[in-house]
C-alpha cells in the first residue's frame, strides 16, 4: 500500500508524523512527549550495541539510541515517496550528521545482507537488537518481516564466524607472524607443485573406509594420478606404501604436529595455511603457504608476498584438498575415505595419529580405551535416519558433508566418491567439466621485496599509529583506506580478547588489542 503522512505538533512541541488511513489517521508516536516515549523504547539498549530500527517515523527512537556514546544505528524503511515526505516536513539533521547513523530505503535483500557483513562486527558490538516502530511496520508487514528474516539469517552466519574467531583468533595471529618471520629461510620458490593443470587427482581423507579403499588408491598412484592427502590421512597412506604428491594442513592448533610424527615427507610438498603452526614447516623441504581468507593473510598477499588462495569455507581439510585439486585444474577428482561419520565405533582409518597420541597420554586412571571412547562420544550423535544405518553422524560432520556437496555442485570438474561405509556424499557431476583457468601462484613477490622481519616492523608501526576512538564516533570513519585494512587484520584477535574480557568497551578493547598485537610482534622479532 502507498504510505501517506500528515504532520501534527505534540504537546511538548515536536513534529509527529501521522499515517493517513481509510479507517482513520494513526500517529506513529506519542502526541504528548514522543522523546520520553523513545527513551523508554530504547531503554534496553546498551552502549556498544548495534540497533536496527524498523521504520523511520519521526526519528525519535534512533536519536535516543545515538545518545549512547558508541551505539551504531541502522534504520530500515520502505516506500521512498513516503520517506521523501518525512524528510521534507521534519528536520532529521541530528541523525544524518552522526557518523553512527545509516538509513536504508527500500533495501534489496543483497544490499541489506552486504551492509550487515561490512558493518556489524561482533568484536566491536555487544549485540544486535531489532526495534520495530509498530504502527509503521503493520502497514508493510511482509516487507519488514522479510527484512527481519534476512537480518536473522545473516547474523547467524556472522555469529558462527565470530565464534570460530573468538576461539582461534590469538593462535591465528601468533602463527601468521611467526611464519612471516621464518619465510625468508624457507625454500618457497621450490614448491614442486605443478604450475600447469593436472588431468586427474585423488584425495585421501582419513575416514575408516580408507582401510578398504587403499588398494584402489594405490592403483591410481601407479597410473600417475595426482594424490593429495589430508594431514590426518598421511600416516595411513605411508604405512601402506602410498606416497602422496602433496599434503594439505589447515589446523592452527599444535595438535596437528602429531599427524607428521614418524612420517618422512621431506621431498613431498606440504601445503599449509599461513596460520598453521610454524613448527610444521620443518617436516618438508617444500612448504607452501596459502591464504584461507584470514584478513591478515590477505594483507600479507597485498603488501608483502602474494599467497595462493584456497577455499576452506567448508571447515575441514578434505574440503581444502578439493579446493587445491580444483585450483590445479584437475578434470576428474576421486574422494577416498570421505566418510564424514563414525563407522563401527571408529572415527579414523588405521595408521592415523589417534592411537599413538592416546597411547602416550594413557595412565592407570585414563587407559587407552577410555580416551578413545571419550573422543568418540565427545559430541552427541544425530538420530538415525534409517534403522539399518551402520554409521553415526554428528551435527558438525553432517555440516562438513553438506558443504562439500555444495562445493562439488559448483565445480567444473567431475567429482566422484569411492564407495565406502560412511554417510554417502552425493555424486554430483557438473556438466561444465573443464579446466580451471587460474594458475597456482608460487612466486615469492617482486624483486627487492622487504624481508619478513622488515615487513613485521612496518606492520607493527601501522598498528600503533591507528587513531584512538572517542565517544560519539564511528571508528571506521576515522580510518583511511590503508588504516581500515590494518584494523581489519586483527579483528579475529579482537574477538578472542573480547571473549575473555566481555566487559571491555570499544575504546579500551581497540587499544588493548593494538598493544597486545604489537607486543606479540616484538616477542617474535626478539
Amino acid at each position: 500500500m502507498k504510505i501517506k503522512y500528515i504532520f501534527e505538533i505534540s504537546k511538548n512541541g515536536e513534529t509527529v508524523p501521522v499515517l493517513c488511513l481509510p479507517e482513520g489517521n494513526q500517529s506513529l508516536h506519542s502526541m504528548i512527549d514522543p522523546i520520553r516515549e523513545a527513551r523508554r523504547l530504547t531503554s534496553n539498549l546498551n552502549d556498544d550495541d548495534f540497533a536496527v530500527f524498523m521504520g523511520l517515523g519521526g526519528g525519535f527512537a534512533p536519536q535516543a539510541a545515538l545518545e549512547l556514546p558508541n551505539t551504531r544505528v541502522l534504520v530500515i524503511d520502505f516506500d521512498k515517496e513516503s520517506i521523501e515526505q518525512l524528510l521534507k516536513e521534519k528536520d532529521y539533521k541530528k541523525l544524518f550528521t552522526s557518523s553512527r547513523f545509516t538509513l536504508l530505503a527500500d533495501p534489496l535483500h543483497d544490499e541489506l545482507e552486504k551492509f550487515l557483513f561490512e558493518n556489524f562486527k561482533p568484536a566491536l558490538f555487544n549485540s544486535l537488537k531489532i526495534i520495530p516502530l509498530r504502527t509503521r511496520t503493520e502497514k508493510d508487514k511482509e516487507k519488514f518481516e522479510a527484512a527481519a528474516d534476512i537480518i536473522q539469517k545473516t547474523i547467524k552466519i556472522i555469529s558462527g564466524d565470530y565464534s570460530v574467531q573468538a576461539y582461534f583468533g590469538m593462535k591465528w595471529f601468533s602463527n601468521i607472524i611467526r611464519n612471516i618471520k621464518n619465510a625468508d629461510s624457507l625454500c618457497l620458490k621450490q614448491t614442486k607443485l605443478p604450475v600447469k593443470q593436472i588431468e586427474e587427482a585423488a584425495i585421501a581423507a582419513a575416514g575408516p573406509s580408507l582401510d578398504s579403499q587403499i588398494k584402489n588408491l594405490s592403483l591410481l598412484k601407479s597410473k600417475n594420478v595426482y594424490i593429495i592427502s589430508t594431514d590426518t590421512a598421511l600416516g595411513a597412506l605411508l604405512h601402506n606404501g602410498v606416497k602422496p604428491d602433496a599434503v594439505v594442513s589447515i589446523d592452527c592448533q599444535h595438535i596437528s604436529f602429531y599427524h607428521f610424527l614418524g612420517c618422512d615427507i621431506k621431498k613431498i610438498p606440504l601445503v599449509l595455511d599461513i596460520a598453521s603452526p610454524s613448527m610444521l614447516t620443518r617436516f618438508s623441504d617444500y612448504p607452501v603457504f596459502f591464504s584461507s581468507g584470514h584478513p591478515l593473510a590477505k594483507y600479507v598477499s597485498n603488501n608483502w608476498r602474494p599467497l595462493p588462495a584456497l577455499d576452506t569455507s567448508g571447515g575441514n581439510v578434505t574440503y581444502a584438498c578439493l579446493s587445491l585439486a580444483e585450483t590445479l585444474g584437475a578434470k576428474r577428482i576421486t574422494l577416498f575415505g570421505a566418510d564424514f561419520s563414525y563407522i563401527g565405533c571408529r572415527s579414523y582409518a588405521k595408521g592415523t595419529y589417534l592411537n599413538p597420541y592416546f597411547d602416550k597420554k594413557q595412565n592407570r586412571l585414563s587407559p587407552l580405551e577410555s580416551q578413545m571412547s571419550s573422543f568418540l562420544y565427545r559430541t552427541p550423535f544425530l538420530p538415525l535416519e534409517d534403522q539399518n544405518q551402520t554409521y553415526r553422524e554428528t551435527a558438525s560432520l553432517r555440516f562438513y558433508r553438506k558443504k562439500l556437496e555444495e562445493k562439488i555442485s559448483a565445480m567444473k570438474a567431475e567429482v566422484i566418491c569411492a564407495q565406502g561405509f560412511g554417510a554417502p556424499v552425493c555424486k554430483i557431476t557438473n556438466a561444465k567439466c573443464g579446466i580451471n583457468d587460474e594458475e597456482w601462484i608460487t612466486g615469492s613477490g617482486e624483486p627487492g621485496i622487504r624481508s619478513g622481519i622488515e615487513f613485521l616492523k612496518l606492520y607493527k608501526n601501522d598498528i600503533l599509529e591507528l587513531p584512538v576512538l572517542k565517544d560519539g564516533e564511528e571508528y571506521f570513519n576515522l580510518l583511511d583506506d590503508k588504516q581500515k585494512m590494518v584494523f581489519t587484520t586483527f579483528l579475529p584477535y579482537m574477538a578472542a580478547v573480547k571473549k575473555r574480557n566481555p566487559e571491555l568497551k570499544q575504546k579500551d578493547l581497540i587499544e588493548t588489542v593494538k598493544q597486545n598485537c604489537a607486543a606479540e610482534i616484538d616477542r617474535v622479532l626478539c
